[in-house]
């Protein structure tokens, strides 16, 4: 990876979603942090034969950073990229997410989702496993989206015509649906303040339309030349289908679910499915509210969601390649 990517993906990051682009910085950051563990192994011969370590730790550090979750980082690097462990895997990725922890302890950085949950149901459990199959195939609907339109802007050779598109389908759906922009964590922090809301018409429709929208309006954000990735989506569209499937089970049902609880770990099933790394999903999930009172449903429902969407497509938007398809 050439070192100008380091400050180009922070600064394109940075601005795709400060103008509306609605994904997020996570895999901005990533590519930044691992480009760094690139540049560190073409640079010193000591490093040339640790190439894929240095890469993620890179990447564990630059996840453990984001999430204040080291565990999640670790993880994240053995399930999307190593894919093995090797004695040089675990010194440095420990060393690297060790470092980036204790930078965010030194600055006392508070959880990204300051709530409180206080307990779970047994009798949630079936309803769990509904939000894990309805999460994978919402996660399949994002992957196949942000696949299609990068092909179809692809056949666009002037990059002006990408970037007008993009920016006219961006302005009008942020118009419509001002909980789409950026990488939507306001929004997922406003609907945790108000949770507990009665299924209305106008508000199905808006959450129906949110979810439909969210994975469009990501991928031609992406193809038109925006820099972020799935992360952020993944956690946007779980957060407001699991309030979406809690909402009509409270309102037409009677069963008295916990939305909040449906909310976390609908965020953790749709990206377990989207990335196909459900570990990763628990603890990344887990350290963004620091709280593991819903580590069990989460592991259920995350192992659910990512065979779930396996079987329906057995890709993820890394590791698509057109050469799989034959």
């Amino acid at each position: 990876m050439p070192s100008y990517k380091i400050p180009s993906h922070f600064i394109n990051g940075l601005l795709t979603v400060i103008f509306g682009g609605s994904t997020g910085i996570e895999v901005s950051t990533v590519v930044a942090t691992a480009t760094i563990g690139s540049v560190a192994h073409e640079k010193e011969n000591v490093f040339r034969q640790y190439k894929t370590e240095l890469i993620c730790a890179g990447v564990a550090a630059g996840v453990t950073a984001l999430f204040s979750s080291p565990i999640a980082g670790i993880l994240f690097a053995l399930e999307v990229i190593s894919r093995k462990v090797t004695r040089a895997f675990i010194i440095s990725n420990i060393i690297a997410v060790s470092i980036a922890f204790g930078l965010l302890s030194i600055l006392k950085e508070e959880p990204l989702f300051a709530i409180s949950i206080t307990t779970w149901h047994l009798k949630a459990i079936p309803y769990f496993i509904l939000l894990g199959i309805l999460a994978g195939m919402n996660s399949v609907y994002l992957t196949r989206c942000v696949l299609f339109f990068k092909s179809q802007f692809g056949k666009i050779d002037t990059h002006y015509y990408k970037i007008i598109i993009g920016s006219v389908v961006l302005s009008i759906s942020l118009f419509i649906f001002p909980q789409l922009y950026g990488e939507g964590y306001h929004a997922i922090k406003t609907s945790f303040i108000a949770p507990n809301q009665i299924m209305t018409f106008s508000l199905a429709l808006t959450f129906i339309g949110i979810l439909f929208l969210k994975p469009i309006v990501t991928s031609i954000t992406l193809a038109s030349g925006g820099d972020g990735g799935v992360f952020a989506p993944s956690l946007f569209i779980g957060a407001f289908l699991g309030l979406l499937l809690a909402s009509v089970l409270n309102t037409f049902f009677q069963i008295h679910v916990i939305p909040v609880n449906f909310m976390i770990i609908g965020m953790a099933a749709v990206l377990s499915a989207s990335i196909h790394a459900p570990f990763t999903a628990i603890f990344l999930v887990c350290g963004l509210t620091n709280d593991y009172t819903l580590f069990f449903p989460i592991l259920v429902v995350c192992l659910i969601s990512k065979y779930t969407a396996k079987m329906i497509y057995p890709y993820t938007v890394y590791s698509y390649s057109p050469g799989l398809i034959k």
